[in-house]
């Protein structure tokens, strides 16, 4: 279990927490809560206060909730708190219980490695009910997603994420592939193609772990290490988060270590093209023609529409073996964060049963996304006088759902196939989520596999 939490809650300081319109009332019905209406606590967000005890000393904390029903607040309190072991008092059912440990863990949370690391020495007694290794197990998985979208690429290349993934098998007994050099053009086509201009070569990683005889499910995410735009480059200011562009594969990474930890019961296979998109002589350029894993030839309209191509053959890959669920996950289209934003990541399925799970439980996780729809009317958008599909498509909207489109054309067996343009990125600080990497749709996705395929 994690450090921070605690399976005592003897001599545990009680910590409470009360919206800004139950503040004053709140206050009032504590006992020697004088001076902290004195001193103005009016339950803002974050806004922190000491109930005295008789001796002067500590009788409880009180944490300000502010308007919002955010389920992670408590994280505000783990990250300001003094060293010591508190337990909840009085808190809102919206951020109690599991959500209280979670977000206590994610208080807690710096990416430090080239700073110094700062000590946190306050912990949470743990909430009656929570399973401690659960929470632990799902944060120490969601925070390594975040350590490597937040690691520079000149720390976090093809090589690098390789690394993380062989460290993850190995700690889970899990087997390993790297297909690379002739192997993957051969075999990889796209991926090969997209990582031709870099010095630093590409390939694809494929992890696999359980029973041959499980339920198969696999997860493909994007490993875009840095994505410059290639021929067509990126403005400045447009590659300045680009280390996040293989937050794809950090996402299906953290779920498969959720997955491995918990032991469920399926047979499950992860699939990375991992590959930096540079501009150099060998580099693709827009007008080239590749032919792809799964033999459908494709223009290159825009090399900095390089992320649906990666996915193209590892999605080939995954649909020939048919798994009863296919999930691919991407920082693939600003069309994406144009329409629903930083914090709820779209979502493509024809699968109506998938569909309702997967917000549902995203819902009750607080991992939040929505379904866009994959509106076949916009297929001859993705068609090329000299190919069978181009990668830039012929219109200038639905940018989310057009990419969608091509990826689709991918799976043609699979019958249950789920793909999420995530941001990968936080933009706004709030408790808990500091500006950076982000694992969206990691825990909704966990929890839709736990429900599915839980012992």
């Amino acid at each position: 279990m994690h450090p921070s939490l605690a399976n005592s809650a003897k001599n545990a300081i009680p910590l409470h927490a009360v919206r800004a319109r139950d503040a004053k009332a709140w206050l009032v019905r504590q006992k020697r809560s004088g001076l902290v209406i004195a001193s103005g606590f009016a339950g803002a967000a974050g806004a922190l206060a000491v109930l005295p005890n008789t001796k002067g000393g500590i009788a409880a904390w009180v944490l300000g909730l502010g308007d919002s029903q955010d389920g992670f607040a408590l994280a505000a309190a783990a990250s300001h708190l003094p060293a010591g072991t508190y337990r909840l008092g009085e808190v809102p059912e919206f951020c109690g219980g599991a959500n209280a440990a979670l977000a206590w863990l994610m208080g807690g949370y710096a990416f430090d490695r080239y700073k110094k690391k700062v000590a946190r020495k306050a912990r949470l007694a743990l909430p009656q009910g929570v399973d401690g290794d659960e929470i632990s197990r799902i944060a120490e998985n969601f925070f390594l997603a975040r350590d490597l979208i937040n690691t520079p690429a000149n720390d976090m290349g093809p090589a690098e994420l390789e690394a993380a993934a062989r460290a993850l098998a190995k700690r889970h007994g899990a087997k390993i592939r790297i297909v690379s050099g002739a192997n993957l053009k051969i075999h990889y086509p796209l991926i090969a193609a997209v990582g031709q201009g870099s010095d630093r070569a590409p390939r694809l990683i494929e992890l696999l772990w359980g029973k041959e005889n499980a339920p198969r499910v696999t997860l493909v995410g994007k490993g875009v290490c840095f994505d410059s735009g290639g021929y067509d480059l990126k403005p400045s200011a447009a590659m300045l988060t680009m280390k996040k562009d293989m937050g794809g594969a950090a996402c299906v990474l953290a779920v498969a270590g959720m997955v491995m930890g918990a032991k469920l019961n399926l047979r499950l296979r992860v699939l990375i093209p991992a590959v930096e998109n540079s501009v150099s002589g060998s580099a693709m350029r827009p007008g080239d023609v590749f032919t792809s894993r799964k033999g459908l030839t494709v223009e290159i309209g825009n090399t900095d529409a390089e992320g649906r191509l990666v996915l193209a053959d590892a999605l080939s890959d995954a649909d020939d073996e048919t798994p009863d669920l296919l999930i691919d996950i991407a920082t693939l289209t600003g069309a994406a964060r144009a329409a629903t934003g930083m914090e709820l990541p779209p979502f493509f399925t024809d699968d109506e049963k998938l569909a309702s799970d997967l917000a549902r439980l995203g819902q009750a996780v607080q991992d939040p996304v929505w379904r866009l729809p994959l509106w076949r009317g916009y297929e001859d958008t993705i068609s090329s006088r000299v190919a069978d599909l181009n990668n830039n498509p012929a219109y200038s909207y639905a940018g989310a759902i057009t990419a969608a489109l091509f990826l689709n054309r991918f799976v043609s067996k699979t019958k249950r196939w789920v793909h999420l343009d995530i941001p990968a990125w936080i933009d706004r600080p709030r408790a808990g989520r500091p500006v950076g990497g982000e694992a969206n749709s990691a825990r909704a996705l966990y929890a839709l596999l736990k429900e599915r395929y839980g012992r």
